[in-house]
Order: structure tokens, then sequence, then C-alpha cells
């Protein structure tokens, strides 16, 4: 008898702690506070947006010393979407995150063709349409596949003395992320 409490007790336990576990990382999703719709109460769609060191509207900020970070939320229902940067910076990396935040690429500036930042990011149809008939403009481009439609990218530089900081600022400031067009 004993030996049935004790394992009624343990496997109430054990339910009670896998139930908060998945409601506390499930609460995002029903507050709106999840890292895609922060990105999107930004108002900067197809277009980075410089992160700074104090939290925004949307709770957002760049709150590491060295890196300076922009995010850019984007869609790819209605075409593929192009991501441009270069310049002279320490480091560089882009993440693309799709609308659940499950990230879907990753890459440096030691991964990039010549150190620059050419992406494209579509569909599946679109990249076998892309791939059928390959516009020269994406000779050097790496192609990623997105099985969502809507997603955000988060690209951040390293500034890690004073003097790359003027560099870093405009590597973010002129790079692009926006619809491709043929």
């Amino acid at each position: 008898m004993l030996r049935k409490v004790l394992f009624a007790t343990a496997l109430g336990l054990v339910g009670a702690a896998l139930l908060h576990i998945i409601i506390i990382l499930a609460l995002p999703q029903f507050t709106g506070r999840d890292a895609y719709t922060r990105v999107l109460g930004l108002l900067e769609m197809d277009s980075f947006f410089a992160l700074t060191s104090t939290p925004g509207p949307t709770g957002l900020a760049n709150d590491d010393p060295y890196l300076r970070t922009a995010v850019c939320s984007f869609s790819i229902s209605d075409g593929p979407a192009r991501f441009l940067a270069s310049g002279n910076v320490p480091f560089w990396s882009l993440a693309v995150f799709d609308s659940n935040s499950n990230e879907v690429f990753s890459m440096n500036d030691h991964t990039a063709v010549n150190g620059k930042l050419d992406l494209v990011v579509a569909t599946p149809i679109q990249l076998v349409e892309l791939r059928k008939s390959p516009p020269e403009a994406l000779a050097q481009s790496i192609m990623v596949e997105m099985k969502e439609q809507d997603g955000y990218a988060v690209l951040r530089a390293m500034a890690p003395v004073d003097s790359f900081e003027e560099q870093v600022r405009n590597f973010l400031a002129e790079s692009s992320c926006e619809p491709f067009r043929r």
C-alpha cells in the first residue's frame, strides 16, 4: 500500500514538473512577447533596425558591450528576401529565424564568400524557380530554403575597441534586408 502511495506521489510530482515546464516555454507565444512579435513591433519591415543599449518600446536592446545588433523582419510570401552587407569590421554574423523563433540559417564573415553578406532566403518553390534560370546578380549569393513565409534576421557586428565603433555602425546602417526583385 505504501508503495502505491509513493509511486502515485512521484508520478504526480513528475507530471506537475512537466506541466510547469510546458507552460513556461509556451508563455511567450500566448502573451505576444516572443522575439518575432517584438521584432514586428519595431515597424521596420524589410530593413535592418539597429538596437540601442536601452530597451525600446518592444523591450529589445543591445546589451553586449562589444557587439552591435540590428534586426529585420521579412516575408517571403510574395518573393525571396535578400540580405546584403559589406564592410571592414572585425567580425559579423547573421542568423535567420522563422516566425516561431526557430533558427533556419546562420553564417558569419568567415563562412561568407569574400567576407561579404549576400544571402537569399526563399520558399522551396521560389528556390526551384531561381535555380532554373539564375539571375546574374545572384552568382555569388548563398541560397537558403525556409518553409515558413515570415521571419526575422539578426545581424551582429563586433566593435572590440572604440576605434571600430564608426565602422561597425556604418556596416549595420548600410546593410540591406529587402525583397529580391529580378
